[in-house]
């Protein structure tokens, strides 16, 4: 099915990037992408909780 990515394009997409930015700017990415969804979700989950007075 077009569209859907499996187990070695995903692994081909990462070997790539690995190539690219280089093992120490790959992880520094993969930190500030985890810290952003951490925040993001934060943010989401203190906005649906009702304010207390």
């Amino acid at each position: 099915m077009p569209g859907k990515l499996g187990l070695p394009e995903i692994l081909l997409i990462l070997a790539i990037a690995l190539l690219i930015f280089g093992p120490s700017k790959l992880s520094d990415l993969g930190k500030g992408l985890g810290e952003g969804i951490r925040n993001f979700k934060s943010a989401v989950k203190d906005g649906e909780q009702p304010e207390k007075k």
